[in-house]
This record gives structure tokens, C-alpha cells and sequence, in this order.
């Protein structure tokens, strides 16, 4: 049994460094793309019919603004806009209001409703596309707020390659200071863009569009086979599908669109488990035909393969979480089971999770490097590794209901707009986990144990890893507790009830 769970250990710990490597190659990459200057493509003669796509769902506290900043925008085209709004709430009331007076100022806009959800955002999306024969399609989702100069600045580069299917934009953080965790959000999309993006961009690999801030042509759509609900993450499932199909994606770092990070630990959670469940759908769904579809490069394949398996990560750290200070406790008192072992496999076990770490610290602190002096912090790199591996519980059981494949609703991530009222609070609150958080604490017991432990018997080396997780169970899990007793249900949160999991 103890030679089982140290080989589990060791495989999880060699899984994680293998990925900690391809993230280090990626960072390489992103670091050689920076030093080339960013291609300014060319007016074009003519511009085409562009059509602005806005999936909404209950968004009272942000709608306006994203309607604001919208009908801003300047093209030198046909513009039109769509406002798809599936609201149950007062949101559809002044989606209304502004389309009306917008339209009062010649602005081209339509609302659109329908009758269900049917299809979630996807669905949507299919939908406002019936109504239009634009050939290029901007989306923005309901928080983000672009310049008025973005399509002039993102459709030039898509229309510079007729086989160039998407141009991606990056995203910026409005409220990136509000918190520690809105600073750790920003260090995980900082890296994503800037890193990940870029990379695979550079190198003429697969790369996904994030579902908002970005212009499709609408032809790559069509011929990938539109937008498709059969995973939470649509925008990941369509990305994969046209390119291949053969149409080719850009990134352009330079072009920032701001946007809203969750703020409160729940919406958070609500968005990270439809990420890392759709993600693992998305992977279910199109691994055979990555590996089938001829004229993609090994290459291609390769990245595509270690892109679509990254949030197996999570069942690795979930796994490492558990077996961690049972391999310290194994190390101090067991020797390993073997003469003289205790000293070698230490230094391997040691060697592994210090390579893990440091690749990651690598990937963060280069992401860094390339924003603002005033948005650089070490300790926001250190909490964003202990935040990944405090999600590792709840991170780990989406990547199996993914793997099960059962279909699930798509949770919405609440976003409140700068607003501190109690009524924005209880307006747009995520229900919490509770058996979730139950077992966060546990861990937190469980590595409040094996720190004492660590310490007692100066196992000096153990200690930088055990906190890590200790501080991320206690980061997420009283984090939690923190936001279940600002919220109006407070009363209600430490009652007996069914657990209803918020994201299936």
C-alpha cells in the first residue's frame, strides 16, 4: 500500500514537472516574440459589413457601460450591433431603454430575445447570426469595455491574410488592484496572454479565442460548423474546430480591451469550474480529430495535445495535495522503505517539486516583465501558486465531471461593475460550495498538521511546499466563508440542506 501511494506521489510529482518544462519552452517562445516588432497591417480599400455581438444574461450593473462603450466604437464599414440579451432580470428593462435612445442617435442596434436559454451563450450567439449577413463578427462580453478605435485597430490585421480566421485581443484588468485575489486573476491572464498566446501564435500553433474581445470572419464560423453548445466552453470548441478546418488565428498583444475580474471568491470559483470543466469536455470531444484530420503538423498536434490536457494539472495537484505530507511523514520515518534511500529519493522528490515551482515562477515573472513597473509584484506571483494549488479540490472534481461527460447548465460569473452597494452584493451573488469548502478545511487542518509536524522534526525542505497549499486551503476556504457571511444568505449558509453544486 505505502509503495502504491509513493508511486502515485512520484508520478504526479514527474506529470507536473513535465508540464512545468512545456511551460518554460512556451515562455522562451513568448519572450523571442516580443523581441519582434508587432506588424502594422494596412488600411484596407474597402471595409466589410461588421456586425457587434453582446451575450447578455442578467448583467443590471454592467450593461449600460458595455452599451456605452460599444456604440462608440468607430468603423469605417457597415456597423451593426446586437444586444443578445437572455435576461430573467431588470437587465432587460434597460437594455430597452438604451437601445431605444441609442437608436434615437442613429446608432444601428437591435435587441434581441428569446424565448429560452436554450444553448446558453452559444446558442445565442447562433441565433443573432441568423439575423445577419455581416461578414466580419466582433463579440464582447457584458464586463468589457473597448476604445473606440479597436475594430479599426483589430479588422486590418485579420483582413491582411484572407485565410486569417480570428484576430484575439488582450485582455486588461479594471479592478486588477481591488484585492488579492483580483492580483492573482491578473497574474493568471497575464501569463495566459501574454505568454500562452503569444507563443503559440508566434509559432504557428492552435490558440483559442476567449470567447470575448476579438473579430471573427464570419465564414470561419460557418464552415468550423457555428457555434456549438455541447460544452461549457463554446469559444474553446469553435477555436479548435476552424483551425482545423484550415483557418489560421492572430494575436495582438498590443490591443488591450478592459474588462472586470470577479471579486468575490464564489463567482471566482463559479468561473474557474466552467473553464476546467469545458476545457476537459473540449478535450473529450476533439482529441480523435486533432490526431485524424490530415495537413495538421506534428507540431500542431503536440501543442494542440498538451493545450486541451492542461487542466489535468488540477487532478495532479489534487492528487499531490493529498499524498504530500504523507510522503514527508514516508521520508522521515520509513527511509523509503530501501537502505540509504531516504537520502536519495529525498533530493529526487525535492529536485521534482522544486523544478514544478520554479517553472512556474519562470512563466509568471516573464509575463510580468512585459507590463507596467507599478503592476509587478513578486508576492502576487507567490499567491497566484498558492491560490492554483488551493483550487486544486474543487478544480480536480470538474476535470471529472468533464471526463463523465454529463451535461451541464452554463453558470453565469457575476460581475457588479465597480459597485459596492450592499444591493450590487446581493444582487449578483454566487452561492458557495459548502461541502466543497468543508473539505478545504479539512486540508487546512490536514497541512496545519504536517507543518507542526515539518517543523518539530526539522524538515526544513518540506516547509516551503506544505505552506504553499496551506496557504491556499486557507486562502479559498475561509475566503469563502468570508463572502457567504457578506452575502444576504448568511443565516442560511451553516443550515442543514441538500448540496446543490452551482456549475452542473
Amino acid at each position: 500500500m505505502v509503495e502504491l501511494l509513493l508511486a502515485t506521489y512520484f508520478l504526479s510529482l514527474g506529470a507536473l514537472a513535465v508540464l512545468g518544462v512545456h511551460r518554460v519552452r512556451l515562455t522562451r517562445a513568448a519572450v523571442a516574440a516580443r523581441r519582434r516588432p508587432p506588424a502594422v497591417a494596412p488600411k484596407p480599400e474597402t471595409w466589410p459589413g461588421l456586425l457587434v455581438q453582446l451575450p447578455v444574461y442578467n448583467e443590471a450593473l454592467v450593461v449600460e457601460r458595455l452599451l456605452g462603450s460599444v456604440s462608440a466604437l468607430r468603423y469605417p464599414g457597415a456597423l451593426e450591433i446586437q444586444v443578445l440579451d437572455d435576461s430573467t432580470d431588470l437587465t432587460t428593462g434597460i437594455v430597452a431603454r438604451e437601445v431605444e435612445r441609442l437608436r434615437g442617435l442613429g446608432v444601428s442596434i437591435a435587441h434581441v430575445r428569446r424565448v429560452d436559454r436554450r444553448g446558453y451563450k452559444a446558442g445565442a450567439l447562433a441565433r443573432g447570426l441568423e439575423e445577419s449577413t455581416a461578414e466580419l463578427v466582433a463579440l464582447f462580453d457584458a464586463d468589457f469595455t473597448p476604445s473606440a478605435d479597436f475594430l479599426e485597430r483589430a479588422v486590418p490585421a485579420l483582413l491582411a491574410d484572407e485565410r486569417l480566421g480570428m484576430v484575439q485581443a488582450r485582455w486588461a484588468h479594471e479592478n486588477r488592484t481591488q484585492s488579492w485575489l483580483t492580483r492573482a486573476q491578473a497574474v493568471f491572464l497575464d501569463a495566459h496572454f501574454g505568454i500562452e498566446h503569444r507563443a503559440r501564435a508566434f509559432l504557428g500553433l492552435f490558440f483559442n479565442f476567449n470567447g470575448t474581445a476579438g473579430v471573427w470572419r464570419r465564414r470561419a464560423i460557418d464552415e468550423a460548423g457555428g457555434w456549438s453548445s455541447d460544452t461549457l466552453t463554446e469559444d474553446l470548441d469553435l477555436s479548435y474546430r476552424a483551425q482545423l478546418v484550415g483557418w489560421r488565428f492572430t494575436y495582438l498583444d498590443e490591443l488591450e480591451v478592459p474588462a472586470e475580474l470577479p471579486e468575490s471568491w464564489t463567482a471566482f470559483r463559479t468561473q474557474q469550474f466552467r473553464w476546467v470543466r469545458g476545457g476537459i469536455e473540449t478535450w473529450r470531444k476533439l482529441m480523435p480529430q486533432i490526431w485524424r484530420t490530415p495537413g495538421v503538423s506534428i507540431a500542431q498536434r503536440l501543442e494542440a495535445t498538451m493545450h486541451l490536457s492542461g487542466n489535468f494539472a488540477y487532478f495532479l495537484m489534487a492528487l499531490l495535495a493529498a499524498l504530500l505530507p504523507l510522503a514527508v511523514v514516508a521520508r522521515d520515518q520509513l527511509g523509503w522503505l530501501v537502505p540509504g534511500g531516504q537520502w536519495l529519493l529525498s533530493v529526487l522528490d525535492y529536485s521534482m517539486l522544486t523544478a514544478g515551482t520554479l517553472a512556474m515562477v519562470v512563466f509568471y515573472v516573464a509575463s510580468m516583465r512585459a507590463r507596467p513597473v507599478s503592476e509587478r509584484s513578486l508576492f502576487d506571483i507567490a499567491f497566484a501558486l498558492c491560490l492554483g494549488a488551493g483550487m486544486s479540490l474543487g478544480n480536480a472534481r470538474q476535470v471529472l465531471l468533464g471526463l463523465r461527460g454529463a451535461r451541464s447548465e452554463f453558470s453565469r460569473t457575476p460581475k457588479r461593475g465597480g459597485s459596492r452597494s450592499k444591493t450590487a452584493l446581493q444582487l449578483y451573488r454566487a452561492h458557495p460550495e459548502r461541502r466543497l469548502i468543508a473539505l478545504e478545511l479539512l486540508f487546512l487542518a490536514y497541512y496545519s498538521w504536517a507543518l507542526v509536524y515539518a517543523a518539530s522534526e526539522t524538515l526544513l525542505a518540506a516547509i516551503p511546499f506544505l505552506a504553499l497549499y496551506w496557504v491556499g486551503f486557507a486562502a479559498v476556504g475561509l475566503g469563502s466563508i468570508a463572502d457567504a457571511l457578506r452575502s444576504a444568505e448568511t443565516g442560511h449558509f451553516f443550515k442543514r440542506s441538500r448540496f446543490k453544486i452551482s456549475v452542473t
